[in-house]
């Protein structure tokens, strides 16, 4: 059986994410609230996170596994998603993108979870 659709989107966002968290650091490190430490270090670990959670959601035996941990990470990413109400500019198509990005995170952990419980 292919992966179904669901878990394929969340797989395929969380791996995309976690290369760019690899490759491109920096364009994260500002997403990062400072009271956590070093922000160079929470997003290379947060980018690799990503890739292990996507590739456990590509296989069957582990996509359970994958659909918990990927509902973890999603869950953990809201303090960094609240942060950037703190740092972005006060201007619209900023605190739109930062809007519309925090509820987002609401359907991703459902479709996570669903995968978890195997549907």
């Amino acid at each position: 059986m292919g992966l179904p659709l669901p878990a394929a989107v969340l797989a395929g966002a969380l791996g995309g994410s976690g290369v760019l968290h690899l490759v491109r650091p920096r364009t994260f490190e500002w997403l990062v609230p400072p009271e956590l430490g070093d922000q160079r270090t929470w997003v290379l670990a947060s980018g690799g996170a990503e890739l292990l959670t996507a590739g456990l959601m590509a296989a069957p035996a582990t996509r359970r596994a994958g659909g918990l941990a990927a509902a973890a990470l999603l869950v953990a990413f809201v303090p960094a998603h609240l942060h950037t109400f703190r740092v972005v500019p006060r201007r619209p198509l900023p605190l739109v993108a930062a809007a519309v990005r925090l509820p987002l995170q609401a359907p991703l952990v459902g479709i996570a979870l669903r995968l978890a419980r195997g549907r």
